[in-house]
C-alpha cells in the first residue's frame, strides 16, 4: 500500500515523494519533476554552458532517479542525491563530448534554484546602481564574471555554482561531489581566489 504523501493542504516533502515513488506511486515522480525540473536544468545550464545539453541531462537525471529508485536511502536528503546524479552525468558528458561548448549568455543571470535572482558571483565585486551608465558598467561586470567562471577548471566551477547560485552548505556540496566539508571550503577559497585574480581590474575600479 502506498503511504500517504502528506497531511491535507500540506505539500509533501521531497523525501515523502521519494518514499511514495519507491513504494510504487508513479505520480510521485511527476511531482518531483514539476518541483525540480527548472532548478535542475538551471544548474546544468550554468555548469555546461549549453541549453540543449542541460535539458537533455535534466531529463536523463529523472530517468536515472526512476530506474534506481530502490537505491534511495529513506530519509536521505533528496536534493543531494539529485545534484549528485546530475553532476555525474555532466562529467560523463564532458568527457564524451570534447567539442567546443556553446555558451548561453542568459545562463548565469537567470534566477537560481533557490530563488536568487541576481548574479551572485558578480554581486561580490560591486553593487548595481540605477543610472544608465552604472547599469551598462554592471552588465560589463556580469559578462566579465561569466568569462572568469568559464576559465575555471570544471571541478572548481561546479563548486562555485553549487555554493554561490544554489546556496548549498559545504556539507551538502561534499556529499554531492565527494570529500569533506573542510576540503570543499578550501577548494572554494581557491576557486574564489582565481576569480578575483581574473577580475582584478574590476576589483580595483
Amino acid at each position: 500500500m502506498t503511504p500517504p504523501l502528506a497531511a491535507e493542504n500540506t505539500p509533501p516533502s521531497d523525501e515523502d515523494l521519494m518514499a511514495a515513488l519507491v513504494a510504487g506511486d508513479s505520480d510521485a515522480l511527476d511531482a518531483l519533476m514539476l518541483r525540480w525540473q527548472k532548478p535542475l536544468q538551471s544548474f546544468l545550464q550554468r555548469h555546461l554552458q549549453n541549453e540543449a545539453d542541460a535539458l537533455d541531462l535534466a531529463q536523463e537525471t529523472f530517468v536515472r532517479i526512476f530506474l534506481h529508485r530502490a537505491r534511495y536511502r529513506p530519509g536521505a536528503r533528496f536534493s543531494t542525491w539529485l545534484f549528485q546524479i546530475a553532476l555525474n552525468l555532466a562529467r560523463d558528458h564532458a568527457r564524451k563530448h570534447t567539442r567546443r561548448r556553446t555558451a548561453s549568455l542568459e545562463a548565469l543571470t537567470e534566477p537560481s534554484a533557490s530563488g536568487n535572482g541576481a548574479e551572485r558571483v558578480g554581486a561580490q565585486f560591486s553593487d548595481p546602481a540605477p543610472g544608465p551608465a552604472d547599469a551598462a558598467r554592471h552588465a560589463e561586470e556580469i559578462a566579465a564574471v561569466r568569462a572568469a567562471l568559464l576559465e575555471l577548471p570544471e571541478d572548481l566551477r561546479a563548486l562555485v555554482v553549487l555554493s554561490e547560485y544554489e546556496r548549498l552548505p559545504h556539507a551538502e556540496i561534499a556529499a554531492i561531489v565527494g570529500g569533506t566539508a573542510k576540503a570543499i571550503e578550501g577548494r572554494l577559497a581557491r576557486a574564489r581566489a582565481k576569480l578575483r585574480a581574473t577580475l582584478a581590474t574590476w576589483l580595483k575600479a
